[in-house]
């Protein structure tokens, strides 16, 4: 009897805990969010929650944003990757997790572009070095020798003692072009372990919406497309997305110009010159921020019609493209796309 009244208590407890979890109140959003915006990893981060009660939340974001950007930045004290090229044609240097997942993910994504975009372009972009004070158009002869040193394939990555090696002294790692991706979902994922389930994360055109919007239920968040002949913040149309990542690469945000000719800061591993092709921006549409920095680069890489193409292959991923001749064009799953007819642009047929 003592173990049937035992067991009673049990199911009831059961039933009363299940009952009490159907009827867990759903997070408040507020309209207003809690914001903060600072300048960290050479762009300005801009991060919004719109949970109640979530505001502790905010500076743990952003200490996450500058720890990562820390061990990621080249030419900056203390950074593993300018230990990773400091080392480099001597020996392999062993990194912290965070960093050995992102060059795996650099050297999968340099892979499957086929070199459009590598992980070891560090003595192109340190030769140009566009968006810094020096920023110089280098001579031919100069382009010539740091080619030699671009190849991915020379990037040695050793699981088991998780190091990375680079073959030839004079070699260097330059991860910016997805670093900011890494970041944005790390960030994402600790705004989910802290309970959060409505914000944006915004580190410099790399934008995650997590959630729906808070002006109204169910509803996506409309997210602006950047024009990429325009500063920060002027649009060519809008989209709609909830919990999804738009990654922008494109010629607007930095640039050298000598002798009338701007020089933008996509630079292709094979000339050593920016791309030269009729994009002037994309955005990708995905899942994870990372995916879409590096599918932006690697796509802005291959010129309209091929960037479509190799799109409309890929699960889960959409790109809106921006031309030169100021024509838009959707990947076959963008549904939702509205111009914005202020911006001179109009939709290819």
């Amino acid at each position: 009897m003592k173990n049937r009244i035992i067991m009673l208590v049990m199911v009831l407890g059961t039933i009363l805990l299940a009952g009490c979890q159907k009827q867990a109140a759903a997070p408040k959003i507020n309209e207003t969010p809690y914001s903060d915006n600072q300048f960290l990893i050479g762009t300005y981060v801009n991060i919004r929650i719109y949970d109640d009660g979530k505001e502790d939340v905010l500076p743990l974001a952003f200490k996450k944003v500058k720890s990562l950007g820390d061990k990621v930045t080249v030419n900056q004290k203390g950074s593993e990757i300018d230990e990773v090229n400091a080392q480099a044609g001597i020996k392999p240097v062993k990194v912290t997790s965070d960093v050995y997942r992102l060059a795996k993910k650099a050297y999968q994504i340099s892979e499957e572009s086929h070199g459009g975009f590598d992980m070891a372009i560090g003595p192109i972009t340190q030769l140009w070095h566009i968006g810094f004070p020096d920023a110089r158009k280098p001579s031919q002869a100069e382009i010539d020798a740091a080619l030699k040193l671009v190849d991915y394939k020379k990037v040695k990555l050793n699981d088991q003692k998780q190091t990375i090696y680079l073959e030839e002294k004079g070699m260097a790692l330059d991860l910016g072009a997805i670093a900011k991706g890494f970041i944005a979902d790390e960030v994402v994922k600790l705004l989910k372990k802290h309970g959060v389930t409505t914000a944006i994360v915004d580190l410099g055109g790399n934008v995650y919406v997590l959630g729906k919007s808070p002006r109204g239920k169910d509803t996506p968040w409309t997210v602006g497309i950047q024009d990429p002949n325009q500063a920060r913040n002027v649009t060519v149309g809008s989209v709609l997305a909830s919990n999804q990542t738009l990654v922008t690469s494109g010629i607007y945000e930095r640039y050298l110009e000598v002798d009338g000719v701007k020089y933008h800061h996509l630079f292709n591993p094979k000339t050593g010159y920016p791309f030269d092709n009729d994009i002037a921006g994309v955005t990708i549409i995905t899942k994870y921020s990372i995916d879409g920095d590096g599918l932006s680069t690697a796509v802005f890489s291959m010129g309209v019609q091929k960037g479509l193409k190799f799109v409309n292959k890929q699960k889960g991923v959409e790109a809106i493209f921006v031309t030169k001749d100021d024509k838009i064009y959707l990947s076959k799953g963008v549904t939702s796309f509205e111009l914005n007819k202020e911006s001179g642009y109009t939709m290819a047929k």
